[in-house]
């Protein structure tokens, strides 16, 4: 399969129940631990920032602008992620959670990079590395903590 220089399209199979998953994804202090600092809400038409780490090499000054687009509770979260930086990428992200025997499968579409920005096709091929290898074993050693589990809340 080609390349799609428009998005990155990953899955992930995570070895805990769904409801467990969906809770490190609307739950701000769990999101905080594996994605980034944040002021999220998961409430349709908040704003919200994440505080990341400035990447140089794609001009990117490390903060990303977003809004809740789509929330469907324990299956499907959309966000806008901005760049009013240089490169002026408006993307989504959208993570779908289903269900697979004892664990739960992760989608993530990562869309909307303009293939004529230099700028934002570096910072796809980055992230693109990024959201495999990093943040996805940091959400794994989240959802490993007690805490995650809904028996585990404060």
């Amino acid at each position: 399969m080609a390349d799609d220089v428009r998005a990155i399209r990953l899955d992930e199979f995570l070895p805990y129940p769904p409801d467990r998953v969906w809770r490190v994804f609307v739950e701000p202090r769990l999101l905080a631990k594996w994605l980034m600092p944040q002021d999220f809400q998961p409430k349709v038409g908040h704003r919200f920032t994440i505080a990341a780490q400035a990447v140089p090499a794609t001009k990117f000054g490390g903060t990303i602008h977003c809004q809740v687009l789509a929330i469907e509770p324990g299956q499907m979260l959309r966000i806008s992620w901005e760049d009013h930086g240089p490169s002026g990428a408006r993307c989504t992200a959208t993570w779908r959670l289903e269900a697979e025997g004892r664990g739960t499968r992760i989608f993530l579409d990562h869309e909307g990079f303009d293939p004529d920005n230099e700028l934002q096709q570096r910072a796809r091929r980055i992230m693109g590395g990024g959201w495999r290898s990093w943040l996805f074993s940091r959400l794994a050693a989240v959802l490993a903590d007690p805490a995650a589990s809904p028996e585990g809340a404060a």
